[in-house]
């Protein structure tokens, strides 16, 4: 994490004078508080930074995610600020650390892997799913071009079949 706090306070400058947004999502009580604080003040000085959202993932989880938007969503319906039968998907997304920002359409999975690891679970539900085996760091131009060339030929069905998307 002392590698995450000196890349942030390093890059905050140019992020900020490239009116980038930054935002973090994740259990931020898990952090350092220096990092916390860091992280609390970056967000607050991009706040109004509106050429390009970068969000980072630190001390995150897709199942956390999804139990601290029904912990607010309970609290809502025990205070009687909204009944049980109105909790619905929208309810729900709204309550996730990514409310208010379109769902991905395609995730690149380097490493080699070919899983999501936890990793925005609710979020993931229509996208596309690219898994190379070249590491991140080697990740390119030509690389990503093939990700690309992938979700290009891809029907987005969203959940349906193809001839319920075709009709």
């Amino acid at each position: 994490m002392g590698l995450f706090l000196e890349a942030l306070q390093r890059e905050m400058d140019e992020l900020h004078r490239n009116n980038v947004r930054l935002r973090f999502i994740g259990a931020r009580q898990r952090l350092q508080s220096e990092l916390a604080d860091s992280i609390e003040a970056a967000e607050e000085r991009t706040r109004d930074n509106d050429s390009l959202n970068l969000i980072v993932a630190a001390a995150y989880g897709g199942r956390w995610d999804i139990v601290q938007a029904a912990r607010s969503l309970a609290g809502k319906a025990v205070a009687r600020e909204l009944s049980v039968d109105d909790i619905d998907d929208d309810r729900l997304s709204g309550e996730l650390s990514l409310a208010g920002i379109p769902d991905p359409d395609l995730l690149i999975r380097t490493g080699g892997e070919r899983r999501i690891s936890n990793f925005l679970l609710w979020n993931l539900a229509y996208a596309e799913l690219w898994f190379s085996d070249c590491l991140w760091p080697d990740f390119r131009a030509p690389q990503f071009d093939e990700a690309l060339a992938y979700f290009a030929s891809r029907q987005r069905r969203y959940g349906y079949t193809g001839d319920q998307v075709v009709a």
